[in-house]
């Protein structure tokens, strides 16, 4: 960072440093993610790396019955909300997770023969899955809390410290170890529950009160009738590796979570620039302007589809590098589920319009609509074309879950007497046209190096020409 950068830093007001900040922390740690997939991918097995991805898969669903998202969904509101009672309200929300744990360990082990031939874990794992999510948790409230009050230096250096540790760890044991995939897992979820369950505990000391009643009640109201939205959504993303596994293999459901991985690499920069336009949108529905979001929402799109592109029409070099040979076969899932990625930008647009008039009914049904649709089509699919038809039939239920938010949307803006221009859907179907169209064009070429090649330098060509133009469009979006 150049001394010019640290000093607009250094005068930029509190808010802007620290959403600046986390910017910042939310590259390094995902570039450290990022770093570590190809280490592993290289010294585990197909089967050993196919061991850890179900492993996550099953953590992000069970997760949502351990902690009911607690740390997301009635969070923010309750910050606001409870103000000057934020360690009590933590304290409630960790005793409720406390709970919910115990419930679902409870259940668990009294249903262990039913999830063995599902699941394939011992029951140690599960054990560590519930304090991993636990402690995880407990960062979340912490972290949530400081971000409200714009305390970011603790969090940045927890994350990364979390972020670095989790990998070495890892690394160390799968080098030590012959159940590598095991491994990985006991190196990554130590970490968490280490560092975790001591802020976890911390969050306890401060908030005093493990049970009020008031925070309970609003916890559980808020969070309750959304289960079925997180849980469909985790289904809806996580599944295909279930059933991957299911029909076919380990060794294909950690080719098709590579891919994956890679196909979702920029989701962190849709929810960065999310985060940071919600807010503005918000601002032009309230003073009435929201006209004024069609050519913004646009721009982005455009942005997000570019990125993507560039996701795509690399992949089988970043495979390659990332993973090495034996995964070379998960090219061919980057780019249905790449595009599925900016229908899933699209559907935000949407959502972000029915969280705006806080109508969460028709958001569950569109989501649970859209992941039973996903689910039989993979049952369907898998078993006669393999593990490449789930990255189709994902796009498939994507274009499924952007229609019915469209619905949805349109319906509230009907209900609010608001006019429906919010969104130029014109525009918007027509670049997803011709990114689609793009996309496909990539995969045909896949084989054809220099044909590919040719084609990205005569669009990188036509941007230094039209640079001028590009950055103008850019400072728009940074200025917004």
């Amino acid at each position: 960072m150049s001394l010019k950068s640290l000093t607009n830093f250094k005068n930029m007001p509190l808010e802007a440093k620290a959403s600046v900040a986390y910017a910042v922390c939310s590259i390094l740690q995902n570039c450290i993610a990022f770093i570590a997939l190809p280490i592993f991918a290289r010294i585990l097995t197909t089967e050993q790396y196919g061991d850890y991805t179900l492993y996550t898969t099953w953590a992000a669903i069970f997760v949502i019955f351990i902690t009911l998202n607690l740390p997301y969904g009635s969070f923010s509101t309750a910050m606001v909300k409870y103000e000057d009672q934020r360690n009590e309200y933590i304290a409630s929300a960790e005793g409720v997770c406390l709970v919910c744990a115990s419930i679902f360990l409870l259940i668990y082990s009294s249903f262990s023969r039913l999830w063995k031939g599902n699941l394939d874990f011992p029951i140690a794992v599960i054990i560590i899955m519930t304090l991993e999510k636990l402690g995880n948790a407990g960062i979340l409230f912490w972290s949530g809390k400081k971000r409200f009050e714009f305390k970011y230096k603790e969090v940045i250096v927890v994350t990364l410290l979390e972020s670095f540790l989790a990998p070495v760890l890892a690394l160390v044991l799968v080098l030590n170890f012959d159940e590598k995939g095991y491994a990985m897992i006991m190196g990554y979820a130590s970490v968490t529950i280490v560092i975790g369950g001591y802020i976890f505990i911390y969050n306890l000391i401060k908030g005093k009160k493990i049970f009020v009643k008031e925070f309970w009640q609003y916890a559980l109201g808020f969070n309750l009738p959304l289960i079925f939205y997180y849980l469909s959504q985790v289904i809806f993303n996580q599944s295909d590796r279930i059933m991957i596994k299911h029909y076919e293999s380990k060794s294909e459901a950690a080719i098709y979570g590579v891919a994956y991985s890679l196909a979702i690499v920029l989701i962190f920069v849709i929810n960065a620039i999310n985060n940071s336009y919600v807010p503005w949108l918000y601002g032009k529905i309230k003073e009435k302007k929201q006209k004024e979001n069609q050519s913004i929402a646009c721009m982005l799109s455009i942005l997000i589809a570019f990125l993507l592109s560039g996701v795509i029409w690399l992949a089988p070099e970043i495979i390659r590098v990332m993973a090495g040979k034996k995964y070379m076969s998960a090219i061919w899932v980057v780019p249905p589920v790449a595009m599925s990625v900016l229908l899933l930008f699209y559907s935000q647009f949407f959502i972000n319009i029915e969280f705006y008039f806080e109508r969460k009914k028709d958001l569950v049904f569109a989501s649970v609509a859209s992941a039973v649709i996903n689910i039989v089509l993979n049952a369907i699919f898998i078993p006669e074309f393999g593990f490449v038809v789930a990255g189709y039939t994902t796009l498939f239920s994507y274009i499924v879950f952007v229609i019915a938010n469209y619905i949805a949307m349109k319906k509230v803006l009907k209900e609010e007497n608001l006019e429906n221009n919010i969104y130029n859907y014109k525009l918007l179907v027509l670049i997803f046209i011709v990114f689609f169209v793009l996309s496909m064009l990539a995969a045909i070429l896949y084989k054809y190096l220099l044909i590919r090649y040719a084609i990205i330098a005569v669009v990188l060509v036509a941007l230094i020409i039209k640079r001028k133009v590009v950055i103008k469009y850019i400072n728009i979006i940074r200025n917004m």
